[in-house]
């Protein structure tokens, strides 16, 4: 490529230049979220670095409207973007919300996976202010977990945790970031960084989906004994999946330990 053609591009410090005026909470930790989640995509030179071209940049400055002005949840603004087919960014103004369809589980059944036995995940500090968990904002959360700044970045890096709506200051965390950030924080302790710990998000992902599979025909059927039967089969292969990774995890020690 020559030089005229990567003088149209842009590096992710000169991005961050461009918009700073306008967003002064945006980071570097920011853009590269925003890339793993899927809603930009910039081209990379050979060295592996990140190159933004004029497009990119009205991608990214379209997508931190939406979060800023209109408090849109990722998932929304990814969807409008995947679904608008016309030239330049879809309309910045909200668009209307969707009925929700049903749900396949209510929040009873889902609560029900929990391990009873396990303890609860206590800050490694104790917070200056009491906390609730219904909306937290990113220095409540530092707080309440004991996590440094530079750590929740990480994590959002590795897409371990990600605020509910807004970015930066504004943005609002709910009660699983928190438990997440808390468990982080242990691991932190004891050297085990987000890196590490994103393979705990693939195989929870991978769970999910084969569960997803073997209740598919509950779900398809959708009246009250079929939703029924698939909260108390939800309850148990979650329960099933529990002892299994406890009985697996304590063989794979046994072998690594050479106990």
């Amino acid at each position: 490529m020559s030089v005229d053609a990567d003088d149209r591009y842009l590096s992710i410090g000169e991005v961050l230049e461009q918009l700073r005026d306008e967003f002064p909470d945006v980071t570097i930790s920011k853009i590269r979220f925003l890339e793993s989640q899927g809603l930009i995509d910039p081209e990379r030179t050979p060295s592996g670095y990140r190159k933004f071209s004029d497009e990119d940049l009205e991608r990214l400055r379209w997508i931190l409207v939406q979060q800023r002005d209109h408090f849109l949840p990722l998932r929304v603004i990814k969807d409008r973007l995947d679904s608008f087919d016309g030239p330049g960014m879809p309309p910045s103004e909200p668009a209307p919300v969707p009925e929700a369809p049903p749900s396949l589980f209510d929040d009873a059944a889902l609560d029900a996976i929990d391990d009873e036995e396990d303890d609860a995940v206590e800050p490694l500090v104790e917070p200056t202010t009491e906390t609730t968990t219904d909306e937290l904002t990113r220095a409540e959360l530092l707080d309440a977990s004991g996590l440094t700044d530079a750590q929740l970045d990480d994590l959002e890096d590795h897409g371990l945790v990600a605020p509910t709506i807004g970015v930066g200051e504004r943005a609002l965390y709910d009660a699983d970031a928190l438990e997440v950030a808390r468990l982080a924080a242990g691991f932190h302790a004891r050297g085990v960084e987000a890196r590490h710990l994103k393979m705990y998000k693939h195989f929870s992902e991978r769970e999910a989906a084969l569960f997803g599979q073997v209740l598919m025909p509950y779900i398809l059927q959708r009246n009250p004994t079929a939703r029924a039967k698939l909260q108390g089969e939800l309850e148990e292969l979650a329960r099933l999946g529990r002892r299994l990774r406890t009985v697996t995890l304590r063989q794979a020690l046994r072998d690594e330990l050479h106990e």
